[in-house]
Formats: structure tokens, C-alpha cells, sequence
């Protein structure tokens, strides 16, 4: 059991909508179920899922650690990049999904996490231990895991006030204009499709900045910068400006030219401020082999 203290700087009408805001990887499900079991305070005091929020209100919340029910560790192999007491930073391989879902609920990073990392933040709950963020199954790379709740309070800090830097790689349909650019707009859930995202004025802003490392006949290697971090937002800004992933089959073309098992998109460095040291600490993930044979076949054609 873990107990975490901030001190609300703002004014606001309910306190099951403002508390999720300030600890990013908390749920206003997950929210609303600490207040009803006393375990969140404000002030000391129990508290109802509309208690309204005072500057200078100290709110205390109370984490229990992972209930090891439902969820069995499972021996799938990890890339770890780096461990020690606080993180782990893993390698996540195309076609993986991060936590159990529906129709997830076997062979997920949270399965082989549990197996390989014997402690584990319990704030996601008990089916997303260490997570603090996530990637799409179908997108590789570097994912940090908390493996304690102080630690995750502070990726998570650090992830929603922008201070980690995200580097990705992408290799992008079409020969660019520019070498060189940013993109920034709105992005929501589509409301044609709630699988999907798209640009809307309705969406939360996002940004990110582009770089093409190089440019072949009909594609290139872009480097992105994130800003932010929306769903799908690489995906959804590359698309937007005509250049959608190679193999993305919900943001891209319906052909798929070299028979991507999905989007060509790798999480390859993650810069951030060590939870207890505080030291700033870059990693970095080789793109993996489909990426880097695609890449061979592109300086060919």
C-alpha cells in the first residue's frame, strides 16, 4: 500500500472529474471506485464522487497494491533494455498487445511483464500493472514499466506536463515537400468510426514535428517528434497531410505494396528524468528487423 499527496491548484465543480486529470493514468472509473471505498481524502476527510475541489485542498490517495488474481504470468520472451529498482524499459515487438482486453485477455506485455518483473505499481489496477503508457499493437518500441507507485507517479507526471521527449520512426507513403515540419491540430475519437481518431476542432490539441531522414522513389524515413500525446496521433497527423504510414490498414491505403503485418512505426528513444535519482536518462531501441528489411528494399527501388 502506497499513499500519494498533491495540493490542487485550481478551482473545480467535482472532484470525480478533476482528480483523473491530475494523476493521468488513473481512470475516472478507477476514480470514483477509490472514492466509494474511502480511499481517496481531501483535507483528511471521506469524501463523495461530487465533492467540489478548493484551491489549496490537499488530496491524499490511498493505492493498494496489484491483486495477483485473474491475470497468469506467462513465459514470453522480453527485450529488456534496462532495469533496475524503480523501471524497467522494454523493447515491444510488432504485434503486441500491451494489456488484456477483450479479445486480449492471453500473450499481452502485461502477461510477460509479470513473469520476467516480480514487482509492479499497482495504480492501473490489477489488468495494467507498471503501466504508465502504452503503445499500439501494431507500433514497436521502447515502453517504460513503473515497478513501484511512486515511480509511476512521477512517469506519469512527467508524461502529461511533456517534459519526457518521444522519438519515433515512421516510414511514411509518398515523396515530401518539405523536409522538415510540424503539424498541429485538434484530434477526437471519429465519430464515423469509434475505433478510430481523426482532426477535429471538437478534439484535444496535439503536436507533433516531423523530419524526413530520407526520401526513396515512393516513401520515406521520417523521424517524429511528439509534443503530445494523443491516440494514434502519428498515425493520425501523417494521414491528414496525405502521407499515412506504410501497412497502416485503418489511417493509410487499402493496398499494402510490401505486406506489412501493420503500420511501419517504431518508438525508438524515450528521454526522461529518473523517478527517484532524477537524473536525465535517454533510451534506445534499434528499429526491428521487418523495419529495417523494408528500409533495405525501399534504397533499392
Amino acid at each position: 500500500m502506497s499513499i500519494f499527496q498533491f495540493v490542487a491548484k485550481e478551482n473545480a465543480k467535482r472532484a470525480d472529474a478533476f482528480i483523473p486529470l491530475q494523476v493521468e493514468t488513473l481512470s475516472r472509473s478507477e476514480c470514483v471506485r477509490l472514492i466509494e471505498e474511502e480511499k481517496i481524502r481531501i483535507n483528511g476527510s471521506v469524501i463523495s464522487k461530487k465533492q467540489p475541489i478548493c484551491i489549496g485542498d490537499v488530496i491524499e490517495i490511498t493505492i493498494d497494491p496489484p491483486k495477483q488474481i485473474d491475470i497468469e504470468a506467462e513465459n514470453i520472451p522480453l527485450d529488456i533494455l534496462y532495469q533496475d529498482h524503480d523501471i524497467a524499459v522494454i523493447n515491444k515487438p510488432q504485434g503486441m498487445v500491451v494489456h488484456p482486453a477483450h479479445g486480449n485477455d492471453t500473450g499481452t506485455l502485461v502477461h510477460a511483464v509479470m513473469f520476467h518483473i516480480r514487482d509492479l505499481s499497482g495504480i492501473n489496477g490489477q489488468l495494467r500493472p507498471g503501466i504508465v503508457h502504452r503503445l499500439d499493437k501494431n507500433t514497436s518500441g521502447i515502453i517504460i514499466i513503473a515497478k513501484n507507485d511512486q515511480a509511476h507517479l512521477s512517469l506519469a507526471e512527467q508524461f502529461k506536463s511533456r517534459s519526457c521527449e518521444k522519438l519515433y520512426l515512421a516510414v511514411a507513403e509518398g515523396v515530401f515537400k518539405e523536409q522538415e515540419f510540424c503539424v498541429e491540430n485538434y484530434i477526437a475519437r471519429s465519430t464515423a468510426n469509434r475505433k478510430k481518431m481523426a482532426v477535429s476542432d471538437s478534439g484535444k490539441f496535439a503536436s507533433t514535428d516531423f523530419k524526413v531522414l530520407e526520401q526513396y522513389r515512393d516513401a520515406a524515413l521520417v523521424e517524429c517528434h511528439l509534443h503530445t500525446g494523443r491516440t494514434h496521433q502519428i498515425r493520425v497527423h501523417l494521414a491528414s497531410i496525405g502521407h499515412p504510414c506504410l501497412g497502416d490498414a485503418e489511417y493509410g491505403f487499402k493496398r499494402n505494396r510490401y505486406s506489412l503485418a501493420g503500420q511501419a512505426l517504431h518508438s525508438y528513444q524515450l528521454t526522461i528524468d529518473h523517478p527517484a535519482t532524477g537524473e536525465r536518462m535517454t533510451f534506445t531501441a534499434p528499429p526491428p528487423e521487418y523495419f529495417q528489411e523494408l528500409i533495405k528494399k525501399l534504397q533499392k527501388s
